[in-house]
Protein backbone atom coordinates (compact mmCIF):
# COMPACT_ATOMS: atom_id res chain seq x y z
CA UNK A 1 0.00 0.00 0.00
CA UNK A 2 2.82 2.29 0.93
CA UNK A 3 4.58 1.85 -2.61
CA UNK A 4 1.15 2.69 -4.34
CA UNK A 5 0.82 5.95 -2.15
CA UNK A 6 4.38 6.74 -3.45
CA UNK A 7 3.88 5.88 -6.99
CA UNK A 8 0.69 7.86 -7.20
CA UNK A 9 2.50 10.86 -5.68
CA UNK A 10 4.97 10.44 -8.05
CA UNK A 11 2.30 10.48 -11.11
CA UNK A 12 0.67 13.66 -9.36
CA UNK A 13 4.23 15.67 -8.52
CA UNK A 14 4.85 14.81 -12.25
CA UNK A 15 1.99 15.40 -13.84
CA UNK A 16 2.05 18.80 -12.09
CA UNK A 17 5.63 19.73 -13.03
CA UNK A 18 4.70 18.78 -16.87
CA UNK A 19 1.56 21.24 -16.53
CA UNK A 20 3.38 24.38 -15.10
CA UNK A 21 5.85 23.65 -18.16
CA UNK A 22 3.00 23.78 -20.47
CA UNK A 23 1.22 26.29 -19.46
CA UNK A 24 3.52 28.46 -18.56
CA UNK A 25 5.32 29.40 -21.95
CA UNK A 26 5.65 32.41 -23.15
CA UNK A 27 7.59 35.00 -25.43
CA UNK A 28 9.55 37.29 -23.88
CA UNK A 29 8.47 40.96 -23.91
CA UNK A 30 9.46 43.47 -26.12
CA UNK A 31 8.00 46.56 -27.14
CA UNK A 32 6.30 47.14 -30.38
CA UNK A 33 8.33 48.23 -33.37
CA UNK A 34 6.77 50.30 -35.74
CA UNK A 35 6.43 49.23 -39.69
CA UNK A 36 8.61 50.14 -41.76
CA UNK A 37 8.32 50.28 -45.69
CA UNK A 38 10.60 47.78 -45.82
CA UNK A 39 9.43 45.42 -43.36
CA UNK A 40 5.94 45.59 -45.23
CA UNK A 41 7.48 45.02 -47.99
CA UNK A 42 9.49 41.88 -47.06
CA UNK A 43 6.83 40.80 -44.96
CA UNK A 44 4.55 40.51 -48.27
CA UNK A 45 6.80 38.33 -49.04
CA UNK A 46 7.22 36.11 -46.70
CA UNK A 47 3.58 35.88 -46.34
CA UNK A 48 3.37 34.52 -50.11
CA UNK A 49 6.45 32.07 -49.32
CA UNK A 50 4.35 31.18 -46.15
CA UNK A 51 1.10 30.33 -48.57
CA UNK A 52 -0.80 32.02 -45.33
CA UNK A 53 -3.61 32.91 -48.31
CA UNK A 54 -4.61 29.49 -48.97
CA UNK A 55 -5.53 28.56 -45.22
CA UNK A 56 -7.03 31.96 -44.15
CA UNK A 57 -9.09 32.31 -47.48
CA UNK A 58 -12.40 31.02 -48.39
CA UNK A 59 -12.19 31.38 -52.52
CA UNK A 60 -14.25 33.69 -53.66
CA UNK A 61 -14.06 35.93 -50.43
CA UNK A 62 -12.14 38.70 -49.03
CA UNK A 63 -8.26 37.34 -48.81
CA UNK A 64 -7.05 36.50 -44.71
CA UNK A 65 -10.74 36.78 -43.68
CA UNK A 66 -10.91 33.21 -42.73
CA UNK A 67 -13.04 30.77 -42.42
CA UNK A 68 -11.62 27.96 -44.69
CA UNK A 69 -12.93 24.80 -43.27
CA UNK A 70 -10.57 21.75 -42.30
CA UNK A 71 -12.53 18.46 -42.00
CA UNK A 72 -10.24 16.63 -39.40
CA UNK A 73 -12.68 13.65 -39.85
CA UNK A 74 -13.70 11.41 -36.25
CA UNK A 75 -12.21 14.72 -34.43
CA UNK A 76 -14.46 16.98 -36.24
CA UNK A 77 -13.83 20.57 -38.13
CA UNK A 78 -12.16 23.52 -37.59
CA UNK A 79 -12.27 26.47 -39.52
CA UNK A 80 -9.43 29.46 -40.05
CA UNK A 81 -9.45 32.93 -38.32
CA UNK A 82 -9.79 36.04 -39.98
CA UNK A 83 -5.96 37.30 -39.29
CA UNK A 84 -6.82 40.95 -41.27
CA UNK A 85 -6.21 43.79 -38.95
CA UNK A 86 -9.88 43.91 -37.66
CA UNK A 87 -10.08 45.07 -34.46
CA UNK A 88 -13.17 43.21 -33.31
CA UNK A 89 -12.95 39.91 -35.62
CA UNK A 90 -9.65 39.93 -36.83
CA UNK A 91 -5.66 40.44 -34.67
CA UNK A 92 -5.86 44.46 -35.26
CA UNK A 93 -5.55 44.43 -31.35
CA UNK A 94 -3.15 42.05 -31.35
CA UNK A 95 0.55 43.63 -30.07
CA UNK A 96 3.96 41.96 -31.07
CA UNK A 97 4.32 39.32 -27.96
CA UNK A 98 0.86 38.50 -29.22
CA UNK A 99 1.39 37.92 -32.41
CA UNK A 100 4.77 35.87 -31.81
CA UNK A 101 3.27 33.62 -29.43
CA UNK A 102 0.83 32.57 -31.73
CA UNK A 103 3.55 31.95 -34.54
CA UNK A 104 6.41 30.39 -31.80
CA UNK A 105 3.96 28.61 -29.06
CA UNK A 106 0.34 28.25 -30.99
CA UNK A 107 -0.97 31.04 -27.77
CA UNK A 108 -3.22 33.53 -29.31
CA UNK A 109 -4.39 36.70 -27.62
CA UNK A 110 -5.63 35.85 -24.71
CA UNK A 111 -4.18 32.93 -24.07
CA UNK A 112 -6.51 30.78 -26.52
CA UNK A 113 -4.24 27.73 -27.21
CA UNK A 114 -4.12 26.45 -31.05
CA UNK A 115 -5.13 23.54 -32.77
CA UNK A 116 -2.06 22.64 -34.77
CA UNK A 117 -3.71 22.83 -38.13
CA UNK A 118 -1.68 26.41 -37.57
CA UNK A 119 1.45 25.40 -37.94
CA UNK A 120 3.05 27.33 -35.40
CA UNK A 121 5.90 23.96 -34.80
CA UNK A 122 6.80 24.70 -38.11
CA UNK A 123 6.45 28.78 -37.72
CA UNK A 124 8.72 28.62 -34.83
CA UNK A 125 11.75 28.09 -37.09
CA UNK A 126 11.02 31.86 -38.03
CA UNK A 127 13.42 34.44 -37.25
CA UNK A 128 11.43 37.24 -34.70
CA UNK A 129 12.60 39.45 -37.51
CA UNK A 130 10.58 37.75 -40.06
CA UNK A 131 7.49 37.14 -37.85
CA UNK A 132 7.41 40.60 -37.30
CA UNK A 133 7.91 41.04 -40.71
CA UNK A 134 4.85 39.03 -41.84
CA UNK A 135 2.49 40.79 -38.85
CA UNK A 136 4.10 44.44 -40.27
CA UNK A 137 2.09 43.13 -43.56
CA UNK A 138 -0.63 41.62 -42.52
CA UNK A 139 -1.64 44.90 -40.60
CA UNK A 140 -0.94 46.93 -44.16
CA UNK A 141 -4.35 45.04 -45.59
CA UNK A 142 -8.06 46.43 -45.53
CA UNK A 143 -9.50 44.90 -42.17
CA UNK A 144 -12.48 43.08 -42.99
CA UNK A 145 -15.06 42.36 -40.03
CA UNK A 146 -16.00 38.70 -40.50
CA UNK A 147 -16.46 35.99 -37.82
CA UNK A 148 -15.59 32.30 -39.18
CA UNK A 149 -18.17 29.39 -37.83
CA UNK A 150 -17.42 28.00 -34.95
CA UNK A 151 -15.15 24.90 -34.70
CA UNK A 152 -16.97 21.71 -34.05
CA UNK A 153 -14.36 19.29 -33.02
CA UNK A 154 -15.78 16.87 -30.37
CA UNK A 155 -14.62 15.28 -27.13
CA UNK A 156 -11.92 15.64 -25.89
CA UNK A 157 -10.54 17.54 -28.99
CA UNK A 158 -12.84 20.49 -28.49
CA UNK A 159 -11.20 20.85 -24.81
CA UNK A 160 -8.42 23.55 -26.40
CA UNK A 161 -6.74 23.44 -23.00
CA UNK A 162 -4.92 20.29 -23.62
CA UNK A 163 -3.38 21.96 -27.11
CA UNK A 164 -0.64 23.50 -24.39
CA UNK A 165 0.45 19.46 -23.35
CA UNK A 166 0.69 18.98 -27.44
CA UNK A 167 2.58 22.32 -27.99
CA UNK A 168 5.36 21.42 -24.97
CA UNK A 169 5.62 18.32 -26.59
CA UNK A 170 5.95 18.89 -29.97
CA UNK A 171 6.77 22.50 -30.48
CA UNK A 172 10.62 22.75 -29.74
CA UNK A 173 10.05 27.03 -29.80
CA UNK A 174 13.65 27.57 -30.85
CA UNK A 175 14.37 28.90 -34.24
CA UNK A 176 16.44 27.92 -37.04
CA UNK A 177 20.25 28.46 -37.22
CA UNK A 178 22.37 28.66 -39.77
CA UNK A 179 24.67 25.29 -40.80
CA UNK A 180 28.09 26.57 -41.51
CA UNK A 181 28.94 23.47 -42.18
CA UNK A 182 26.27 23.81 -45.20
CA UNK A 183 26.46 26.36 -48.57
CA UNK A 184 23.70 29.49 -48.61
CA UNK A 185 21.57 27.83 -50.32
CA UNK A 186 21.23 24.68 -48.31
CA UNK A 187 21.13 26.75 -45.56
CA UNK A 188 18.25 29.04 -47.86
CA UNK A 189 16.46 26.10 -48.95
CA UNK A 190 16.18 24.16 -45.41
CA UNK A 191 14.50 27.42 -44.12
CA UNK A 192 12.17 27.93 -46.92
CA UNK A 193 11.22 23.90 -46.29
CA UNK A 194 11.28 23.40 -42.91
CA UNK A 195 10.08 26.63 -41.43
CA UNK A 196 8.68 29.51 -44.23
CA UNK A 197 7.08 26.53 -46.40
CA UNK A 198 6.36 24.11 -43.61
CA UNK A 199 6.17 21.26 -45.92
CA UNK A 200 6.53 18.73 -43.44
CA UNK A 201 3.36 19.88 -42.07
CA UNK A 202 1.46 18.01 -45.21
CA UNK A 203 4.62 15.49 -46.13
CA UNK A 204 5.57 13.63 -42.60
CA UNK A 205 3.14 11.26 -41.50
CA UNK A 206 1.96 12.04 -37.97
CA UNK A 207 1.65 9.59 -34.73
CA UNK A 208 -1.24 9.13 -32.51
CA UNK A 209 -1.50 12.63 -31.14
CA UNK A 210 -1.09 14.42 -34.46
CA UNK A 211 2.48 15.13 -34.14
CA UNK A 212 5.26 14.72 -36.67
CA UNK A 213 6.99 11.62 -37.11
CA UNK A 214 10.28 13.12 -37.14
CA UNK A 215 11.91 9.46 -38.02
CA UNK A 216 9.97 9.68 -41.24
CA UNK A 217 9.61 12.73 -42.34
CA UNK A 218 9.01 13.64 -46.05
CA UNK A 219 8.00 9.86 -46.25
CA UNK A 220 4.15 11.27 -47.73
CA UNK A 221 0.67 11.38 -45.55
CA UNK A 222 -3.19 11.68 -46.79
CA UNK A 223 -4.03 15.16 -45.62
CA UNK A 224 -7.81 16.10 -46.30
CA UNK A 225 -8.34 13.29 -48.45
CA UNK A 226 -5.30 14.09 -50.63
CA UNK A 227 -2.39 12.81 -50.74
CA UNK A 228 0.82 14.30 -50.35
CA UNK A 229 3.68 12.96 -51.52
CA UNK A 230 6.82 11.58 -50.36
CA UNK A 231 9.21 14.31 -51.00
CA UNK A 232 12.40 12.34 -49.52
CA UNK A 233 15.45 11.51 -51.73
CA UNK A 234 14.11 7.76 -51.93
CA UNK A 235 14.46 6.61 -55.72
CA UNK A 236 11.29 4.84 -55.53
CA UNK A 237 8.51 6.41 -53.77
CA UNK A 238 10.61 9.75 -53.34
CA UNK A 239 12.24 12.49 -55.66
CA UNK A 240 15.66 10.46 -56.26
CA UNK A 241 15.22 10.01 -59.44
CA UNK A 242 13.90 13.42 -60.65
CA UNK A 243 16.33 15.01 -62.48
CA UNK A 244 17.12 18.61 -60.89
CA UNK A 245 15.50 20.71 -63.68
CA UNK A 246 12.28 18.80 -63.67
CA UNK A 247 12.30 19.28 -59.47
CA UNK A 248 12.77 23.08 -60.31
CA UNK A 249 10.24 23.17 -62.96
CA UNK A 250 7.14 21.39 -60.99
CA UNK A 251 8.22 23.75 -57.80
CA UNK A 252 7.95 26.94 -59.61
CA UNK A 253 5.47 25.61 -62.49
CA UNK A 254 3.17 22.75 -61.33
CA UNK A 255 4.53 20.73 -64.37
CA UNK A 256 7.36 18.79 -64.73
CA UNK A 257 7.49 16.38 -68.11
CA UNK A 258 6.85 12.56 -67.30
CA UNK A 259 5.83 13.95 -63.93
CA UNK A 260 2.64 15.13 -64.93
CA UNK A 261 1.13 18.44 -63.39
CA UNK A 262 0.21 19.39 -59.35
CA UNK A 263 -2.98 18.67 -58.24
CA UNK A 264 -5.29 19.54 -55.47
CA UNK A 265 -3.54 21.36 -52.32
CA UNK A 266 -0.08 20.71 -53.91
CA UNK A 267 -1.31 23.05 -56.98
CA UNK A 268 -2.94 25.43 -54.78
CA UNK A 269 0.43 25.70 -52.93
CA UNK A 270 2.21 26.43 -56.04
CA UNK A 271 -0.62 28.62 -57.54
CA UNK A 272 -0.10 30.86 -54.73
CA UNK A 273 2.92 30.55 -53.24
CA UNK A 274 5.71 29.15 -55.02
CA UNK A 275 5.14 30.05 -58.09
CA UNK A 276 5.93 33.71 -57.01
CA UNK A 277 9.46 32.77 -55.58
CA UNK A 278 12.92 33.94 -56.87
CA UNK A 279 14.52 31.47 -59.10
CA UNK A 280 17.00 31.58 -56.79
CA UNK A 281 14.69 30.41 -53.60
CA UNK A 282 13.37 26.90 -56.19
CA UNK A 283 17.31 26.02 -56.51
CA UNK A 284 18.21 25.98 -52.87
CA UNK A 285 14.39 24.46 -51.86
CA UNK A 286 15.65 21.48 -54.52
CA UNK A 287 19.67 21.79 -52.92
CA UNK A 288 18.11 21.00 -49.37
CA UNK A 289 15.24 18.63 -50.60
CA UNK A 290 18.28 16.14 -52.02
CA UNK A 291 19.91 15.71 -48.78
CA UNK A 292 16.48 14.90 -46.64
CA UNK A 293 17.07 11.25 -46.25
CA UNK A 294 15.33 8.72 -48.29
CA UNK A 295 12.37 7.19 -46.62
CA UNK A 296 9.84 4.81 -48.47
CA UNK A 297 6.77 6.07 -48.42
CA UNK A 298 4.76 6.09 -45.29
CA UNK A 299 1.56 5.80 -47.66
CA UNK A 300 0.58 2.09 -47.95
CA UNK A 301 0.02 0.85 -51.10
CA UNK A 302 -2.28 -1.78 -51.77
CA UNK A 303 -1.72 -5.13 -52.78
CA UNK A 304 -1.53 -5.88 -56.33
CA UNK A 305 -4.72 -6.97 -58.38
CA UNK A 306 -4.82 -9.23 -61.03
CA UNK A 307 -6.87 -7.81 -64.17
CA UNK A 308 -9.10 -10.73 -64.24
CA UNK A 309 -12.71 -10.78 -63.18
CA UNK A 310 -12.57 -6.72 -64.07
CA UNK A 311 -13.34 -6.96 -68.02
CA UNK A 312 -16.94 -5.81 -67.65
CA UNK A 313 -15.51 -2.62 -64.85
CA UNK A 314 -12.55 -1.67 -67.37
CA UNK A 315 -15.15 -1.63 -69.85
CA UNK A 316 -17.05 1.00 -68.70
CA UNK A 317 -14.37 2.63 -68.07
CA UNK A 318 -13.06 2.92 -71.54
CA UNK A 319 -16.68 4.19 -72.22
CA UNK A 320 -16.41 6.68 -69.65
CA UNK A 321 -12.92 7.99 -70.56
CA UNK A 322 -14.27 8.29 -74.38
CA UNK A 323 -16.72 10.39 -73.46
CA UNK A 324 -15.74 12.74 -70.73
CA UNK A 325 -12.06 12.63 -70.41
CA UNK A 326 -10.31 12.04 -74.52
CA UNK A 327 -11.64 15.45 -75.17
CA UNK A 328 -9.17 17.41 -73.40
CA UNK A 329 -6.50 14.19 -72.61
CA UNK A 330 -6.66 11.74 -76.06
CA UNK A 331 -7.06 8.34 -75.61
CA UNK A 332 -3.04 7.74 -75.23
CA UNK A 333 -3.68 10.50 -72.30
CA UNK A 334 -1.08 12.91 -74.48
CA UNK A 335 -3.12 16.05 -74.11
CA UNK A 336 -4.48 18.29 -77.02
CA UNK A 337 -3.67 21.52 -76.19
CA UNK A 338 -1.29 21.93 -73.44
CA UNK A 339 1.30 19.92 -71.80
CA UNK A 340 -0.74 20.13 -68.42
CA UNK A 341 -3.42 17.82 -69.55
CA UNK A 342 -0.87 15.14 -70.23
CA UNK A 343 -1.97 11.93 -68.09
CA UNK A 344 1.02 9.71 -69.69
CA UNK A 345 3.53 9.78 -66.71
CA UNK A 346 1.91 11.37 -64.31
CA UNK A 347 2.54 10.28 -60.66
CA UNK A 348 -1.09 10.93 -60.01
CA UNK A 349 -2.09 8.43 -62.40
CA UNK A 350 0.40 6.04 -61.68
CA UNK A 351 -0.45 5.97 -58.11
CA UNK A 352 -1.43 2.18 -57.54
CA UNK A 353 -3.67 3.70 -54.75
CA UNK A 354 -5.25 6.53 -57.03
CA UNK A 355 -6.23 8.53 -53.99
CA UNK A 356 -5.68 12.13 -55.98
CA UNK A 357 -6.66 10.60 -59.23
CA UNK A 358 -9.95 10.16 -57.86
CA UNK A 359 -10.21 13.37 -55.93
CA UNK A 360 -9.48 15.05 -59.46
CA UNK A 361 -12.25 13.21 -61.10
CA UNK A 362 -15.18 14.18 -57.99
CA UNK A 363 -13.94 17.51 -57.70
CA UNK A 364 -11.61 19.26 -60.30
CA UNK A 365 -7.93 21.03 -59.85
CA UNK A 366 -6.75 24.24 -60.73
CA UNK A 367 -3.37 25.75 -61.46
CA UNK A 368 -2.12 28.67 -62.24
CA UNK A 369 0.39 28.55 -65.09
CA UNK A 370 2.45 30.56 -67.57
CA UNK A 371 -0.24 30.50 -70.23
CA UNK A 372 -3.01 31.57 -67.95
CA UNK A 373 -4.65 29.11 -65.18
CA UNK A 374 -5.59 25.65 -66.01
CA UNK A 375 -8.55 24.23 -65.24
CA UNK A 376 -9.52 20.61 -64.66
CA UNK A 377 -13.52 19.94 -63.92
CA UNK A 378 -14.94 17.97 -61.53
CA UNK A 379 -17.08 14.69 -62.79
CA UNK A 380 -18.75 14.13 -59.06
CA UNK A 381 -21.81 15.29 -59.25
CA UNK A 382 -22.22 13.90 -62.97
CA UNK A 383 -20.61 10.51 -62.11
CA UNK A 384 -21.99 7.44 -60.06
CA UNK A 385 -19.79 5.67 -57.67
CA UNK A 386 -19.27 3.06 -60.05
CA UNK A 387 -18.57 5.16 -63.18
CA UNK A 388 -15.77 7.30 -61.14
CA UNK A 389 -13.99 3.67 -59.62
CA UNK A 390 -14.46 2.40 -63.28
CA UNK A 391 -12.77 5.56 -65.18
CA UNK A 392 -10.12 6.06 -62.87
CA UNK A 393 -9.36 2.05 -63.01
CA UNK A 394 -9.04 2.30 -66.61
CA UNK A 395 -7.03 5.11 -66.71
CA UNK A 396 -4.65 3.49 -64.56
CA UNK A 397 -4.47 0.41 -65.86
CA UNK A 398 -4.30 1.95 -69.65
CA UNK A 399 -1.71 4.21 -68.90
CA UNK A 400 0.34 3.63 -65.83
CA UNK A 401 0.19 -0.38 -66.01
CA UNK A 402 -1.03 -1.10 -62.82
CA UNK A 403 -3.70 -3.07 -61.58
CA UNK A 404 -7.74 -2.07 -61.06
CA UNK A 405 -9.22 -2.57 -58.41
CA UNK A 406 -10.69 0.81 -56.65
CA UNK A 407 -14.76 0.00 -55.42
CA UNK A 408 -17.78 1.82 -55.58
CA UNK A 409 -17.43 1.72 -51.87
CA UNK A 410 -14.06 3.46 -51.76
CA UNK A 411 -15.24 5.96 -53.88
CA UNK A 412 -18.57 6.77 -51.74
CA UNK A 413 -15.64 6.81 -48.88
CA UNK A 414 -13.15 9.50 -50.86
CA UNK A 415 -16.27 11.81 -51.26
Amino acid sequence: MKRLLWIVAVIVVVGAAVSALAFSRSVPHRPDVTATPEMVQRGEALVRAGDCISCHTVPGQPAYAGGREFDLGSMGKLYSPNITPDRETGIGAWSDDDFRAAMQLGVAKGGVHLYPAFPYASFTLLSDDDVLAIKAYLFSLKPVHSIPPQDAMVFPYNQRWLMAYWGWLFDSNKRLASDPQQSADWNRGRYLVEALGHCQECHTPRNFLQGLKRSEAYAGAVQQKWKAYDISSDKESGIGNWTDEALEAYLATGFAPDHGPAGGPMAEAISNSLHYLPTQDIHAMVVYLRTVKPVASAVPTRAAATAGGHDAQLALGRQVYARECANCHRRNGEGTQSPDEALKGDDTVADPQAINLTQVVLYGSTLDTANGRVNMLGFGRGLTNAEVAAVVNYTGQTLAGHSADLTPEEVAARR
